[in-house]
């Protein structure tokens, strides 16, 4: 599609989560097989980045809400090669 019709599909994904759904699916993936100590992975919400830096306007990393249509275009490409198992870059 042309770069103005581009629309990030991954962020759909995550609308339904919480930040301690996400949290912990991030502990699980990251916990080494066989480790005996829990892993636990802190995923702070856009709302406490907004209020550790209420003057920073660039979250678009965090939510997803990119600020050109070609950082949509890196973002769905980047998906795909993740669900097609390609350690390839996206950009």
């Amino acid at each position: 599609k042309p770069y103005a019709e581009q629309r990030n599909v991954v962020k759909p994904i995550y609308e339904n989560l919480t930040p301690e759904e996400t949290a912990d699916k991030i502990s699980a993936l990251l916990t080494p097989k066989g480790m005996q100590a829990e892993v636990r992975i802190i995923y702070q919400g856009i709302q406490g980045l907004h209020a550790a830096i209420p003057e920073h306007k660039g979250d678009w990393y965090f939510t997803g809400n990119f600020p050109t249509p070609g950082g949509n275009r890196v973002v769905n490409r980047a998906f795909v090669f993740w669900k097609e198992g390609r350690a390839d870059r996206a950009y």
